[in-house]
Order: structure tokens, then C-alpha cells, then sequence
């Protein structure tokens, strides 16, 4: 092999190994926090969240990140949106969601009640994919696109396969539903699945269409790949341009006067990273959970850095600033200020996490890093926002998750410079952090879901029989869904074949092929699917294939523990002991930061100042 020849060898492995390197967090710490989080990327209508540990619900706020134990419950007329790297969740009026895990391998949803549609663009290597309902257990098996309606007032879950596989559990047995399938689940000592023709699309399966035409046309998928949620917003609100030192880089259009990163949105406590930025605008997430920021001659500009295919999600990549001479300046309580990172400027976490997770976090802004020495390296940090982008509010506008841009506090330049960058503000949330501040309107009564395992069920019954005539296979329904406009059907994927024709509700059954059952039968004038009624009266049961994890520990108990150490989530270990009834115990991770001293009291009134002192203050400024 002549020098050239191994040359463009060595190359091509030093790639592949860096393409490797770079497709998944290789987390080191089974106690990582995930990877990724599920981006409310659409909320229509009154959608309440349910955060996990709390004991009330509240408004859902678009780009809100859920996470393990948070539900949603969408009210009348209402939708909702959830992106999880390359999966998109879809929910419909009168529909009970729990993210039952989220996890770097895992996504468990329970389907207590209503309808959601997933579409499911990719399944990376060792990754699984489950929809848990009262009537069975759906492990989704490859990319496609599927539908599943939940009844639990008839005992009734419906499941539709519009492209794609999927294998259906229950009682230890299971059933595989493929390409242009449907089938319907009754019962839950004994599922009985019975084989039902495709229905015709409605409203909401054609919304969900073009939400996957916004998904697989964007232009902005060319910068930072399709992993990353909301990125598709990006085309909408801003432009790309190349800069000749950091690359592709997005500057967003439209902005206020005094708009700065981490500005304008506010601050929730979100377990397990704890402080979590929520940004106001349409475009606001991956900007400010992925990337950097940097100043482009007048305007801001977002660095995403080189695209990866499993990039890691961080709550807020800023650092805070603070020390004994920042609370002084700021006045009676204190306050909180941080300011974007920049290029090549390390993120800190301030929640438990491993050296691994600390390299994976950084690895696409800190390209040179080879040990995590090279990270926590942060004494000669430049910080070349802290000057021009510090955002200052108080220290109980900040703990109660108040709107930041109607609370800045006004500080100047040269207070700023000489404030010091700490780990994470000494600051213990407020329940009104948890979650997005804001009272549900027409606060759901539903109770919470409880699991049980298929293995406990008996045997699953296959029915491949046909229906007696006139019988309808579809249960009593209520309510219906908005009126809309009627529109052409979308054309089916390149391969599969064409969707039945609508067929009249009446009579409501349809024979099909003989020794199978085909029918898809549906009440009312129109043909269109009509949703259940809301609210069940007993708590839904949902069965499960992979044991969720344990629910969370009451927000109310870890608030306590925190206090030992305010602003900072709890570990694991603190976690567990509390589930277990024993007092948290110590942190004991070691922070590369310093942090700040705890704000004064709220009732505490600092003394009169003498005129010694007054000017002692001032020689101190000078």
C-alpha cells in the first residue's frame, strides 16, 4: 500500500470513529439524565400538564420539555404536539397522555383515554418504542405511521397501522399488526383482538400530515440534521448564513429592540436538570438547548455546531453569575443573573452527571476536548457574552418562574464584569415553578394511571371470523370532533396500497375477505371518526409490556430536602432514599463552580446605613 493509499485509510477510520463517537451519548453513569426530552412543539386549544411529583395541573406552554412521569390532558377542540428527536406525537381532543418513560433507549407513553397519532421517522439501533392502553401493550417495530384510539368507558382500544409494524401484547401472548392493518382490542382479563378494515382520514389525520410535510421539506435540516427538535421552526423566523469561523450559523428575524438570548420566557424547575429556561418564541428550542450564541457584528447569531445524529439536550446553556458583591449591588433580596455561552465556552451542569455526560454535552461546541480536565478547565474562561447579553431579574421573580422581560432588573456594565460566574444561583424553586406558572382553565378530574404488567393477563384471543350483519364493531360515542372543511385524502406512501373507499355508516359492518374480519363501522351522518366522551368515571388502567419506572417522589418532600442546598436537583441516591421513607442524606457531588451564598430572607430588612459606611461602599466601587 503506497503513503497515499494509507493515508486516506487512516482518515477514513479516524472519521468513522468520530462518527461514532458522535451518534450516541455513550453515558458512562446509569444516573445520567436523558439525552433528549419531549418539546411541546404544538398547543391548540386548552391543553393542562401535569408535571411529575406535582399535585396540580397547569396550562401547557409550547417548548416546554416533559420528561418521565408528565401528562397531558387536552380538552375540547384542542391538540397538542410532542417532538422527541425523530418521533412525533400527536394528541386529539379528550386525550389523557402520560410520558410514562423517556429515557436515552426508551419512550413509554400511556394512553389512558382518546387518540393520538405517532410518527415515527426513524428507530435507532437498541431503542424501543411502546404504547401502553387498558386493552394491550403496542411495541411499535419499525418507521411508519400509526393510530391509536382509546375507549375505556367501552373498554375499546383501536389501532391503526397506516405504514409501518407494530406487535400487540397481552397476557404473554402476542400479535403482529403490519402495513395497512387495523385491529380492535376488547377486554382485559381476556383480550379479544378483533381485525377491522382501514377508515377513511379525517381531520385530524390530515393535520398530522402537515405537520410531516413542515418535517421532511425543511430547509434547516441541512444545518443541524432531523434529531433535533424544532428545527423546522428555524426556515419560519430566521435565516442561514456561513461564517467564514463557526460555520453555518442562524440569525433570527423580528426580534424586540432589547432582545437578548435567554430574555424573553421564564425559568421552571424541571426534575431531574432542575432550572429549565422556557423560551416565548415559536422558533424557541433548540436555540437554547443546543448550540451557542455569539455576537455577529450588531445582531445575534445561534452556532449550532457540527450536526450530529443524537444530540445531546441541555435545560439552558448559560452560565449565572453572582458572589457577595453582585447581591450587594442588587439590592434587598438579592438577584439572579446569567448570560449566554459562547463558542468553545464550556456548559457546567449544575445537576447530578457523569464526566461522560459532561464531554457528550460539549463535544459538538469543544471540539478539542480529550479528557474532562480539558472541560472543567473553566478558571481562564473568556465569557465574551457576559458583557453584552447578561440578563439580571430578582431573586423571587426567578424562584417563582415570573415572565423575565417584564422583571429586569436594571445593572450596569461594570457591575457586571466584576460579578463572578458560579455554578447555579442559590435559589430554591417555588411550586409555581413547577410546571409554567400559569392555572389550568377547566382543570381536568381525572385520576392517575395505574399499570399492570401483560404477563398477569390470561391468553390474548385472535378473532379472524366474520361479523354478524348489522353489528358494529365501533363503541357509543358522545361528542364530536370540530367541524372542518372536506379535503381531498392524501395519497398513500410509494408501495403500500390504496386506503378502502369511505364506506356509508349505514348499515355500519362490511364483510370482507372470507374467514377474516374487516369491518370498520362508525355511527353518524358523516363517516367521520367521533371522539369518546371525556372524563371516565374510574381511574383508566393501562397495560404495559416494560415495567415504567417508579412514580416520582411528591414535589412537596424533595422541596424540603432541598433547602440543605438550594438551586441544585437532588441525586439520585437522595431520591431514592426518600422514596424509601429515609431522609435524603448529603449531596456529594463535588461542583467545578462555586456558587452563591443563599439570598437574604424575603422579611429580612438590612439595617440603616451610617454615613461612615455609606462612603466606606464607595472607596470599595473605586
Amino acid at each position: 500500500m503506497n503513503s497515499s493509499s494509507f493515508r486516506k485509510v487512516v482518515i477514513f477510520a479516524v472519521a468513522a470513529l468520530l462518527a461514532s463517537l458522535l451518534a450516541a451519548p455513550l453515558f458512562g453513569d446509569a444516573d445520567d439524565p436523558p439525552g433528549r426530552a419531549a418539546r411541546l412543539s404544538v398547543v391548540q386549544g386548552n391543553v393542562s400538564l401535569m408535571p411529575s411529583g406535582a399535585n396540580d395541573w397547569s396550562q401547557a406552554t409550547l417548548n416546554y420539555p416533559l420528561t418521565t412521569g408528565d401528562r397531558l390532558y387536552t380538552d375540547q377542540a384542542s391538540r397538542v404536539e410532542l417532538e422527541i428527536g425523530n418521533v412525533a406525537v400527536r394528541a386529539w381532543e379528550g386525550s389523557d397522555l402520560t410520558v410514562a418513560n423517556l429515557s436515552d433507549e426508551v419512550l413509554q407513553l400511556g394512553l389512558g383515554q382518546g387518540t393520538i397519532r405517532l410518527r415515527v421517522y426513524e428507530i435507532l439501533p437498541g431503542n424501543t418504542i411502546e404504547v401502553d392502553t387498558p386493552n394491550g401493550a403496542l411495541t411499535i417495530e419499525q418507521p411508519g405511521d400509526y393510530r391509536v384510539e382509546t375507549y375505556p368507558n367501552d373498554n375499546a382500544t383501536f389501532v391503526i397501522v397506516d405504514r409501518g409494524a407494530l406487535e400487540v401484547s397481552g397476557g404473554g401472548v402476542s400479535e403482529s399488526v403490519g402495513n395497512q392493518e387495523a385491529v380492535k382490542l376488547t377486554g382485559t382479563d381476556q383480550i379479544v383482538a378483533q381485525f377491522v378494515n382501514l377508515p377513511p382520514e379525517d381531520d385530524f389525520d390530515r393535520w398530522s400530515l402537515d405537520r410531516d410535510r413542515r418535517y421532511e421539506t425543511s430547509a434547516s435540516a441541512r444545518y443541524v440534521g432531523h434529531a433535533m427538535p424544532g428545527y423546522y421552526d428555524l426556515d419560519e423566523y430566521g435565516r442561514w448564513e456561513n461564517h467564514s469561523q463557526y460555520g453555518p450559523v442562524w440569525y433570527p428575524v423580528n426580534v424586540p429592540p432589547n432582545w437578548a438570548p435567554y430574555r424573553f420566557g421564564h425559568w421552571a424547575w424541571v426534575s431531574p436538570w432542575g432550572w429549565t429556561w422556557i423560551d416565548d418564541a415559536p422558533w424557541g428550542f433548540c436555540p437554547f438547548h443546543y448550540g451557542r450564541w455569539v455576537m455577529v457584528g450588531a445582531v445575534w447569531a445561534w452556532v449550532p455546531g457540527p450536526m450530529v445524529v443524537r444530540p445531546v439536550y441541555a435545560p439552558a446553556l448559560v452560565a449565572f453569575i453572582g458572589g457577595p458583591h453582585f447581591s450587594i449591588s442588587i439590592g434587598i433580596g438579592g438577584g439572579v443573573g446569567w448570560f449566554p455561552l459562547g463558542p468553545r465556552e464550556p456548559y457546567m451542569p449544575w445537576y447530578h452527571h457523569s464526566d461522560n455526560y459532561v464531554r457528550q454535552v460539549n463535544i459538538t461546541n469543544i471540539r478539542n476536548v480529550t479528557n474532562i480536565t480539558n472541560i472543567t478547565n473553566v478558571t481562564n474562561a473568556t465569557y465574551v457574552n457576559q458583557r453584552a447579553a447578561t440578563t439580571v431579574v430578582s431573586t423571587e421573580a426567578f424562584r417563582t418562574g415570573a415572565p423575565v422581560h417584564r422583571q429586569l432588573v436594571p445593572v450596569n456594565t461594570a457591575e457586571i464584569a466584576r460579578a463572578q460566574v458560579i455554578a447555579h444561583p442559590a435559589v430554591a424553586p417555588a411550586a409555581s415553578a413547577l410546571g409554567t406558572g400559569k392555572p389550568a382553565v377547566n382543570p381536568p378530574h381525572v385520576a392517575p394511571l395505574r399499570t399492570m404488567s401483560t404477563t398477569a393477563q390470561r391468553p390474548m384471543q385472535v378473532v379472524r371470523t366474520s361479523p354478524q350483519a348489522g353489528q358494529p364493531n365501533w363503541p357509543s360515542r358522545t361528542s364530536q370532533p370540530p367541524a372542518v372543511a372536506e379535503r381531498p385524502s392524501t395519497p398513500a406512501q410509494p408501495g403500500a396500497p390504496p386506503r378502502p373507499t369511505p364506506q356509508p355508516s349505514n348499515p355500519p359492518s362490511q364483510t370482507g375477505q372470507s374467514g377474516n374480519l374487516r369491518t370498520f363501522s362508525r355511527p353518524g351522518p358523516t363517516g367521520e371518526r367521533t371522539q369518546p366522551a371525556v372524563q371516565p368515571p374510574t381511574a383508566p388502567q393501562v397495560m404495559t409490556k416494560t415495567p415504567p419506572p417508579p412514580p416520582a417522589v411528591p414535589f412537596s418532600q424533595r422541596q424540603q430536602a432541598m433547602q440543605e442546598h438550594p438551586g441544585r436537583p437532588l441525586e439520585p441516591q437522595q431520591v431514592e432514599n426518600l422514596r424509601q421513607g429515609k431522609p435524603a442524606g448529603p449531596m456529594r457531588d463535588r461542583e467545578t463552580l462555586p456558587h452563591a451564598a443563599p439570598p437574604p430572607k424575603e422579611n429580612a430588612k438590612p439595617a440603616p446605613k451610617r454615613e461612615k459606611d455609606k462612603n466606606k461602599e464607595k472607596d470599595q466601587k473605586h
